[in-house]
Formats: C-alpha cells, sequence, structure tokens
C-alpha cells in the first residue's frame, strides 16, 4: 500500500512543480511586456510564445482599453488557474 502512496506523492509533486513552471512563464511575460522587452530577442520570443500557447485560451478575454491591462488580466488568470488547478490535484493526490 506504501508503494502505491509513494508514487502519488510522487506524481502530485510533479503536477504542482509543472503548474509553477507553467505560472513562472506566464509571469515572466508579463514582466517582459511592462518592461518593454525586445521582441527580437530570441529569448523573449520563446517566453512569449510559451506564453501564449499557455494562455490561448484566456488571450483576449477581457477587453480594457489599455493594451498593458488585457495582457496583465489575460495572462495573469491563466498563471493563477494552473497555480490552482495543479496544486488543488497536487494536495489532492498527496492526500490519497
Amino acid at each position: 500500500m506504501s508503494r502505491y502512496r509513494n508514487g502519488a506523492n510522487q506524481a502530485g509533486t510533479v503536477i504542482a512543480v509543472v503548474a509553477d513552471i507553467m505560472a513562472v512563464i506566464l509571469g515572466l511575460w508579463i514582466l517582459m511586456y511592462l518592461l518593454d522587452a525586445n521582441r527580437g530577442n530570441s529569448l523573449v520570443q520563446f517566453v512569449h510564445d510559451a506564453a501564449s500557447w499557455l494562455a490561448s485560451w484566456s488571450h483576449d478575454l477581457f477587453t480594457f482599453d489599455a493594451a498593458w491591462a488585457r495582457v496583465v488580466a489575460g495572462y495573469g488568470l491563466a498563471a493563477v488557474v494552473y497555480l490552482f488547478v495543479g496544486h488543488a490535484i497536487a494536495n489532492r493526490m498527496h492526500r490519497h
């Protein structure tokens, strides 16, 4: 029985870490956007592409007039949802 519990704990930890990484990518893009990072830079392009893919469901969900507010709200919502759902699943797996 403990063998299955250990596997569930490890899977829960992996899920939490993946959720954290996804949220960091989204937060990093928000920061890069607000600081007007050079979009020609390959790192900035990579982070933007990854964040756009992760937040494809929440991109332009809000229609604020200011572009920075749309970016913060859309990408920020995705980051919060990934953190909440990922950690909720991880906690559930740790309990069982």
